[in-house]
């Protein structure tokens, strides 16, 4: 049996048989919290930048050890159908699990990347490490995460992996490296003499050198990210983050849905697809993180718009923003907050919503709406695909519906976000310049 002495060493040995792909300039992601020592390695080896994909295991409710999948950044869910049926496993009951780990992806992409963007995985090699894989549950969730952003090939390496758990990881990936594939696994710590628990702050602090390192090939030419920013509506203070590229096309105002925030890896990796396309963009939250955990206030949609309208006012008042367009993106409960918003701010010259909940805005405020709006829905979320037909129906503004056929309410399937970022873009790019 092949016996790694630590994570740094298998991450070497690892990064060996990876030679053959240094001249496809590839990017290399961790799984944290263990696979981020060995992917640092595998980096180190390659001279690519490192990032992390942050994925948590779906346990069943009442045996939170038995995985029955797995969630990563941009929506996407990877479920495990045999284990759910037998478990016999609710879709409420799903969706309550991974509503309560989505919030753990986010603040530890957050907590990991300390602030800074993702890296640009589109049209990229991408190496997606994790230190050893039993059934590989989280490893396909983080495949389906670097396909969601573009990644133009998807390459899974570990130091040991049980084989019977490659077929499916094969099925996923471009290509599986492994070093060990033993037929017996029971515990990827049997592979590794030292096998201690990795930190946080050690996944931090590899991170930080390694960005220290390398050039983070996700700053984009042109573009000056401004940096947080602070908005007081009433009193509270509302944490935001601006990007202003040069020659300015217009400025996009983000509203994020209930249970999230400016922090949203779906709504930045939206936001970075306007500003590649010359829009400044404004991520911010509508409500303090104590106000967060206030369920009616997370439904208050006049609280909401409210909130909206005062951030509409600060970037007007903006000197890098003041002479640009206004277009409003909202998600989810944020939809409904941008058009009760726009609603009241004629200046507002577009409006696009994905998945958003335009029922909870009254008939008469949605006939007020004098913006273009695109109502852009999931085919697979038939309930809220009828909800906007019925919004749509009471607009007076002629509002376009799209359909991304097969997404869900969250568009975790390969390519739907991006279809969302690209309809966004060129709705933008046909109202807002002027």
């Amino acid at each position: 049996m092949r016996v790694f002495t630590d994570r740094r060493a298998a991450g070497e040995e690892l990064g060996a048989h990876l030679q053959h792909l240094r001249s496809e300039d590839p990017i290399v992601v961790g799984l944290p919290r263990g696979g981020v020592p060995v992917a640092y390695e595998v980096a180190r080896a390659l001279d690519a930048p490192l990032d992390v994909i942050v994925v948590r295991k779906l346990g069943v409710p009442y045996q939170p050890e038995l995985g029955m999948g797995a969630i990563g950044e941009s929506g996407v869910r990877v479920l495990n159908d045999e284990i759910v049926q037998l478990a016999q496993v609710g879709r409420a009951e799903i969706d309550a699990v991974e509503t309560r780990e989505r919030v753990e992806v986010e603040r530890r992409a957050v907590r990991y990347r300390e602030g800074r963007p993702m890296l640009t995985l589109a049209g990229r090699t991408v190496i997606v490490v994790d230190d050893g894989l039993a059934t590989g549950g989280t490893a396909r969730a983080a495949v389906a995460v670097a396909r969601a952003h573009g990644a133009g090939r998807v390459v899974l390496a570990v130091p040991v992996a049980a084989a019977a758990s490659l077929p499916a990881l094969r099925a996923d990936a471009d290509e599986v490296v492994v070093v060990e594939a033993p037929h017996n696994l029971s515990a990827v710590g049997q592979y590794y003499v030292d096998f201690r628990q990795t930190s946080d702050e050690e996944v931090v602090d590899l991170l930080r050198r390694a960005n220290a390192a390398a050039p983070d090939p996700a700053t984009r030419p042109g573009v000056d990210r401004v940096g947080e920013v602070e908005i007081a509506p009433d009193g509270a203070r509302l944490r935001g983050d601006l990007s202003v590229p040069a020659g300015a096309r217009g400025v996009v105002l983000f509203a994020h849905g209930s249970g999230s925030s400016r922090h949203s890896v779906r709504n930045q990796q939206v936001a970075r697809t306007l500003q590649n396309a010359g829009f400044a963009t404004l991520l911010f939250d509508l409500l303090t993180p104590e106000e967060a955990l206030d369920r009616a206030l997370v439904f208050d949609i006049e609280l909401l718009a409210t909130r909206l309208l005062v951030a509409t006012a600060w970037v007007e008042a903006h000197p890098r923003c003041a002479e640009l367009g206004l277009g409003y993106f909202g998600a989810s409960t944020g939809g409904a907050a941008a058009l009760l918003a726009a609603s009241d701010h004629p200046q507002v010259r577009a409006v696009v919503s994905r998945g958003g909940r335009p029922d909870l805005v009254s008939a008469d405020r949605l006939a007020s709406v004098t913006a273009p709006t695109l109502l852009i829905v999931g085919g697979a979320d038939p309930e809220v695909l009828r909800l906007n037909r019925a919004a749509a129906a009471a607009m007076r503004c002629e509002p376009r519906i799209e359909i991304v056929p097969g997404a869900g309410h969250l568009f975790e399937g390969a390519g739907e976000l991006e279809r969302v970022a690209e309809l966004a873009r060129q709705w933008f790019l046909h109202h807002l310049p002027g």
